[in-house]
């Protein structure tokens, strides 16, 4: 019987699609597969998610592989991504909503240590009974470290848990451990209607 939810941050809870975000910080066009490369495709991005390095040594880093004219636009992504911070739509009410129903709410996440920076205007951040953040932990999705260490930490069995996450690899990672998932396709919902078939009976 699932008793939590469990939800990843990035285009489930909020937006966080690279076009998007290169658009709205004016990426010259031409410019714009460099960056996407260097940047959101880039081993500094990864380690900076595992916590391996600092935002600000990612940011040094990447700026070393693209021209000094894009170097601003490398620090604006990096560090003012979440401004505005773009929810999904729906996402937020159905977290209250499942609060609501008596269901723990939880945050897996790959994410870099800035989170407690946009954190508190994530909506429906207030619903959480925890998070867990992969640059806090040094491990990231969908390695079998990272669930177990959050079962753990949290005191959850994997059976009791359901898991929404964009990324299939990230759900595949969860079943290996043992917790359900399923793959959310920007689409609130095709999640209600996929929920209620785990008799998870939202509206």
């Amino acid at each position: 019987m699932i008793k939590n939810i469990v939800f990843d941050m990035g285009r489930v809870l909020v937006d966080f699609r690279p076009k998007e975000i290169m658009e709205r910080f004016g990426v010259p066009e031409e410019d714009r597969q460099l960056i996407q490369n260097e940047l959101f495709l880039s081993l500094q991005w990864v380690r900076m998610d595992r916590g391996a390095i600092s935002d600000e040594e990612a940011c040094e880093n990447m700026c070393k592989n693209v021209p000094e004219r894009l170097h601003k636009y490398v620090r604006e992504i990096i560090f003012n991504w979440d401004k505005p911070i773009i929810p999904v739509p729906g996402v937020a009410e159905l977290v209250h909503e499942l609060k609501d129903m008596g269901y723990g709410i939880y945050l897996l996440s790959n994410v870099s240590r800035r989170h407690s920076e946009y954190w508190s205007r994530v909506p429906g951040h207030e619903y959480f009974d925890g998070l867990f953040l992969s640059a806090n932990y040094g491990l990231l999705k969908p390695h079998y470290e990272i669930y177990k260490k959050f079962f753990e930490e949290f005191s959850l069995k994997p059976e009791e848990c359901l898991f929404i996450d964009d990324a299939p690899a990230n759900i595949e990672g969860a079943l290996c451990c043992g917790m359900e998932g399923i793959v959310f396709h920007n689409d609130i919902e095709d999640l209600r209607n996929k929920l209620r078939l785990r008799d998870i009976n939202v509206k």
